[in-house]
């Protein structure tokens, strides 16, 4: 604790040293105090954008979860279907997905479903993967005996290989967390009038760069307790079933 507070200290002295120093204009970098006053004075606005912003990481976040180690387990149970989509995958993620949010708005509209899409997009790929290489690396002497024995590829995948990749669902799911609301920014930078990130555009357009690095501050913030929270129910959820 003493450790954060110390590094908060000292980012919060170069700030506002830098600003000193090189006599930075509010307009392109506001002071520590303005950020912490424009938080204050538009605490009840940025509170209801943050809703927003919160409300399509945690869907994006939970379908994009859902999506990606539902696809993880079916390419497990084919090895065609793994060599098939693999490449896919792979090569959907040299497309920027900010590139897709403009596509995504025009097809989907304004509201929350675009914002949510991207965010889907972006959790997707790491725990589909994480999920996938763990079911892949099952002990083959593990895979040998339950054959023996006579165990269906169903039970084999729900006894032995999905337990076996649970630590590299639990990784996909923790990287998800922290790349999820970045998502739902990027869904909001493009179009629509709600969220943190609509209202740092908002704000930019307006010249009050204290307000977006208050929503800046305040979207940081929740990526952090959004992340540990997964952390920590993911921690919670392997104790209590012995992983």
């Amino acid at each position: 604790m003493r450790t954060v507070l110390a590094l908060i200290v000292t980012v919060l002295v170069l700030w506002q040293g830098v600003i000193w120093l090189a006599g930075m204009p509010p307009f392109l970098l506001p002071s520590p105090g303005a950020v912490a006053e424009a938080l204050w004075l538009n605490r009840a606005e940025i509170a209801r954008h943050a809703g927003f912003t919160l409300a399509e990481v945690m869907l994006g976040f939970l379908l994009g979860s859902v999506l990606g180690a539902g696809l993880a387990i079916a390419m497990g149970f084919s090895e065609r279907l793994t060599g098939v989509l693999r490449p896919i995958l792979t090569f959907s993620q040299t497309i920027p997905v900010f590139a897709l949010a403009p596509i995504l708005t025009l097809w989907l509209g304004f509201g929350m479903a675009p914002k949510i899409a991207v965010t889907v997009l972006i959790v997707f790929f790491p725990v589909a993967s994480a999920f996938l290489d763990g079911l892949s690396r099952t002990p083959q002497a593990a895979l040998d005996l339950a054959q023996v024995m006579g165990a269906s590829r169903g039970r084999i995948m729900r006894h032995l290989r999905i337990p076996a990749a649970l630590p590299q669902l639990a990784t996909g799911l923790r990287l998800a967390a922290v790349y999820a609301p970045i998502g739902a920014v990027i869904g909001e930078w493009v179009g629509g009038a709600r969220g943190l990130g609509a209202l740092m555009i908002h704000a930019n357009g307006r010249m009050k760069t204290d307000l977006v690095f208050a929503a800046l501050l305040v979207l940081s913030v929740m990526t952090v307790i959004f992340a540990r929270l997964v952390a920590m129910a993911l921690a919670r959820a392997w104790r209590r079933y012995g992983v």
